[in-house]
């Protein structure tokens, strides 16, 4: 092995022994991204918002939403594992949330706005705070 090719292989090598930060991961059953315009069709915001089924209420409530502030926020389809995933540093933590169904809207009301009328936002799961025990 020639000195190029084993420092590139010592340094994946570190690279891949360095701890990750874990993620704090929630699971829903649908994530919407909404694109919402204005009266004149100008963009105002992209959001993604997460669901879960309320058999009692036999609809999806909303858990939680984010603004999406890069398109690496975007959920992404999870080939190896099934549904979809979106991961994004939050705060302190490194968030994940991975999800059944996806679905993506273009609107002209902000439906998690709307969707306080069914759930207000105190009574609302949320996502959570902490790594869960493992």
């Amino acid at each position: 092995m020639n000195g190029v090719a084993f420092a590139f292989a010592a340094m994946m090598a570190a690279v891949s022994a360095q701890p990750r930060d874990p993620a704090v991961t929630d699971r829903v059953d649908l994530v919407e991204i909404n694109h919402y315009y204005d009266a004149q069709g100008r963009l105002v915001f992209d959001q993604v918002i997460f669901y879960e089924w309320s058999s009692k209420n036999a609809r999806f409530d909303v858990v939680a939403w984010r603004l999406l502030k890069t398109p690496a926020q975007v959920p992404t389809r999870d080939w190896k594992r099934g549904g979809y995933v979106t991961s994004w540093r939050d705060g302190e933590v490194l968030r994940e949330v991975r999800s059944i169904q996806r679905r993506e809207t273009w609107t002209q009301h902000d439906p998690e706005l709307i969707e306080r009328d069914y759930l207000p936002r105190e009574l609302r799961r949320g996502l959570s705070r902490q790594l869960a025990e493992r």
